[in-house]
């Protein structure tokens, strides 16, 4: 059972990545940006999910350094994630793309590198540089962002090390069932962006029913539901009460009832590209 923000999921290497975390996409290099990182660590936070593509990775390294020295913890009591962005997707490329991004967050390791996409006949070679970033000790946790089953198999059948996460867009909308039951199978240990689908979510009747019943908000139901199903989630916010109330879902339990209610929301609708036709 989930019982607070520093509880962990154990990747199958054995590295432990906190179920809940704070995702930065689309926010701009600058102030609010480093005072997002600082509040969040602040509040408990252990998890920053940033990618090179995000052209923030400076201002959140700054925020992990004045974060951790205000908080007095160490930057082993951290979890942070990058991404290798499609235009580096090669052997060499993806190794010196890690170097860059290690460069702007001003820090020695990362947590876990993701593929971001999986661009055909581009992922396994910066995989393989992944691997061997991985073999060598300079960073704890490798996987991949965006893949279906298929890009899974695909990999799998070259890879030497299996991916520990899988990043894709899920919430109530896009359920994602079939891949979850195969990273289960797996032992790939599956994670959301997006969680509240760009807040489309938030006015929705049926969630918002649920939401008046434990006296909670939208957006703290869809993250419940996702940590009982297991799922690691990265939620984004800039604003100091959203990111307290995104960490404050550990004291409820949604129902048998209203798990299924929710997961009976699904009809495969996406707010990002699918992964199987994306032209970036």
């Amino acid at each position: 059972m989930i019982k607070n923000l520093q509880d962990t999921t154990t990747l199958h290497n054995g590295v432990k990545m906190p179920w809940l975390g704070l995702g930065v996409f689309k926010v701009e290099e600058g102030p609010d940006l480093i005072n997002a990182v600082k509040i969040a660590i602040k509040h408990g936070y252990r998890s920053i999910d940033t990618a090179a593509i995000y052209q923030n990775e400076e201002g959140v390294g700054q925020g992990i350094r004045e974060g951790i020295q205000e908080a007095g913890i160490s930057r082993e009591d951290l979890f942070v994630t990058s991404k290798v962005w499609n235009t580096d997707l090669g052997y060499e490329s993806t190794l010196s793309a890690y170097e860059g991004s290690l460069s702007k967050l001003g820090l020695e390791y990362l947590d876990l590198y993701l593929i971001h996409w999986p661009v055909d006949g581009k992922y396994k070679e910066a995989y393989r540089a992944i691997e061997t970033i991985y073999k060598e000790g300079r960073v704890k946790a490798i996987g991949v962002s965006n893949f279906h089953i298929h890009h899974l198999e695909d990999l799998m059948k070259d890879a030497t090390i299996k991916p520990m996460v899988d990043q894709v867009e899920y919430h109530p909308r896009l359920t994602q069932k079939e891949l979850q039951s195969y990273c289960r199978e797996h032992g790939i240990q599956l994670e959301a962006w997006s969680p509240l689908m760009q807040g489309e979510l938030l006015d929705n009747e049926i969630l918002k029913g649920i939401a008046q019943k434990y006296n909670k908000s939208v957006a703290q139901i869809i993250l419940r539901w996702d940590l009982q199903n297991e799922v690691v989630t990265i939620p984004k916010s800039i604003k100091e009460h959203r990111i307290i109330e995104n960490a404050t879902v550990f004291d409820f339990t949604l129902s048998v009832e209203d798990m299924k209610a929710i997961d009976g929301m699904n009809d495969n609708r996406r707010v990002g590209p699918d992964p199987d036709n994306f032209d970036f």
